[in-house]
């Protein structure tokens, strides 16, 4: 990444491209593996410098990890506020069909893995860096709680998805959840940008892939 020259012709750095550069080497050689002396080698800086953005590695690491929970959550609440305003819509209309256009939790469901591969595909190093954690410090356990509490979220919209007949029966709602988002996960190990195979694409076949899958079926 080129930075605009600052004095003396070293590169000039923001705090966000500051933590793109560290995101680029954790990701390399693992959070644990870098040390401060790597990252102001990496960035042309003195260590001081960069310690006039942070205060270390651990707040990189926070700012980093953050930032893809953040996306992550963002569609859930987006979603669950889109639900709200979907049924507050059929109440003001005097309509009774609360579960139609789109509001059931399976359409919601779909929705929010379509968008989370999105928010994968936007935010790649961040999310990568997410899911290599090993909850070796305060800050990727707080992470790590923080992804739990999305998984939880994300197995209760399965769970009344599963309910209202949306999937099958036959699969239990929180594995279906957690195979869901494993293969969502797992995009980060090979998933690049690349001009043949658009973010919306890869969301669209994905999301039909694994909800033909799972889709309901009549009782034989």
């Amino acid at each position: 990444m080129q930075s605009p020259a600052g004095r003396h012709g070293r590169p000039a750095y923001d705090r966000d491209s500051l933590l793109e550069v560290a995101v680029v080497v954790f990701n390399e050689r693992g959070y644990d593996g870098t040390g401060m002396e790597e990252l102001a080698r990496r960035l042309g800086l003195s260590k001081s410098s960069i310690y006039h953005h942070v205060s270390g590695k651990e707040e990189l690491l926070e700012l980093a990890v953050n930032r893809a929970l953040d996306a992550l959550f963002a569609v859930l609440d987006e979603e669950e506020a889109g639900h709200r305003d979907g049924i507050n819509g059929a109440v003001g209309s005097g309509s009774s069909d609360s579960g139609s256009s789109g509001t059931t939790a399976t359409a919601r469901m779909k929705r929010v893995v379509h968008r989370s591969v999105e928010v994968l595909a936007a935010e790649l190093p961040y999310v990568t860096l997410l899911l290599r954690l090993h909850g070796n410090s305060e800050v990727e356990q707080r992470a790590l709680a923080r992804r739990r509490e999305f998984d939880h979220r994300v197995a209760e919209l399965m769970a009344r998805a599963a309910a209202e007949g949306g999937i099958r029966a036959d699969i239990d709602p929180h594995l279906a959840s957690r195979l869901l988002f494993g293969t969502v996960n797992s995009l980060v190990e090979w998933y690049r940008p690349d001009r043949d195979l658009t973010v919306q694409t890869l969301a669209d076949a994905l999301t039909t892939i694994l909800f033909d899958g799972l889709h309901g079926r009549p009782a034989a």
